[in-house]
């Protein structure tokens, strides 16, 4: 069985017309068409809701949507599984998180990852294929769209409970990937604790581990038997930037035969349209962060210098005051104080940087650095 696994697919003004018409040769080139259709099972990260309805909740960052009729430019992609564990799934509250699932449902699009609630959510997806089982786990961070015991959403990171899902679904299936939605935006290496985490779900079961969501490349490595990608890009999100990071990703490709077996396929955005890269580059600076990786205190010595140059940054935003005011508060030698009411927005932006995981580690070791 020949299973591809992308990351975050996002319509945007550049494509909508494209997605919506399903002309996917506006989206993608054909050696990247051909690769899809070669695949017996093809899983990808939908990192906005599909609603005809705008109703934006609020939140610190982006509200993403994308109308229903994308879902013609979807299916022409040949999407199996959809996991909607992420931080965008409810940015237009639960009509529009309703839509997308009738809207999955009535293509036969399956999705994991989210649900009506914490326990639907919850549930992994199994595949099916002859005499084997391949179980889908999908959990996301904590930031604006997390499900609750009555509330719809994604299905959140528990310390105390999703490595016994991911246990669980190994007692079931043969083969287990994790597709966890976390870890520091534009930061190509693991956090310690980011670490921590996915090599923990290697020990409980998971023969795969694929960290979605921060929008670059990362880099992978072996641990327990299993092998763990911290970062490969977006898919198809085409217009939010223009650098290495957006415009390079990964196609993970497992093959399931007597062994598994993983091949890594370096994408391109040229001219708003996504392909297989001839770029050698690509693998190689993956391949060369995955051996650095391995290397006694990198990681940690890596993350604590990444800390200290985003901690002015976290600074500003909770004090509310620009970056330049801060740097020359501190020429000064003293400390900001912060006198004026803490805005709705301020306090929703504080929330998110203490709640989610990745900020909140960020900012932590910010002061440690102090």
């Amino acid at each position: 069985m020949k299973i591809l696994i992308g990351a975050d697919i996002v319509p945007t003004k550049s494509n909508i017309e494209a997605f919506s018409s399903g002309d996917i040769k506006a989206i993608i080139d054909e050696n990247l068409e051909k690769k899809l259709t070669e695949a017996d099972f093809r899983i990808f990260n939908l990192e906005t809701p599909l609603a005809d309805k705008e109703a934006p909740i609020k939140k610190c960052g982006p509200n993403l949507i994308a109308p229903t009729s994308c879902i013609n430019g979807v299916k022409k992609l040949g999407v199996n599984l959809f996991t909607l564990a992420n931080n965008h799934i409810m940015d237009h509250g639960e009509e529009a998180f309703n839509s997308t699932l009738k809207t999955l449902s009535e293509n036969n699009i399956a999705y994991t990852g989210a649900g009506e609630n914490l326990s639907a959510a919850q549930k992994p997806y199994i595949i099916n294929k002859e005499d084997k089982k391949i179980g889908v786990y999908a959990c996301a961070e904590h930031e604006f769209t997390i499900a609750g015991e009555n509330v719809a959403g994604a299905n959140p990171f528990d310390v105390l409970e999703s490595f016994e899902h991911i246990e669980n679904l190994k007692e079931e299936c043969d083969y287990v990937i994790v597709l966890y939605h976390g870890g520091k935006e534009y930061y190509r290496y693991p956090s310690p604790n980011l670490q921590k985490v996915c090599r923990k779900m290697c020990e409980k079961g998971a023969d795969l581990v694929i960290c979605q969501h921060s929008h670059c490349i990362g880099c992978k490595e072996e641990y327990n038997g299993s092998e763990i990608v911290y970062g490969q890009g977006n898919f198809i999100f085409v217009g939010a930037s223009n650098d290495e990071y957006w415009n390079n990703a990964l196609l993970i490709e497992l093959k399931l035969e007597d062994e598994a077996s993983i091949e890594y396929i370096p994408l391109e955005k040229k001219n708003g349209i996504i392909g297989i890269s001839e770029d050698e580059d690509i693998l190689k600076k993956f391949n060369v962060r995955s051996k650095e990786i391995k290397k006694d205190g990198f990681v940690k010595a890596e993350y604590s210098k990444f800390a200290r140059e985003m901690y002015d940054s976290y600074l500003s935003r909770i004090y509310g005051v620009s970056l330049l005011f801060r740097i020359a508060n501190k020429l000064c030698g003293h400390r900001l104080k912060h006198k004026k009411k803490i805005s709705e927005e301020r306090k929703l932006m504080v929330q998110n940087i203490i709640q989610c995981e990745a900020h909140r580690e960020l900012f932590l070791g910010g002061f440690e650095n102090e």
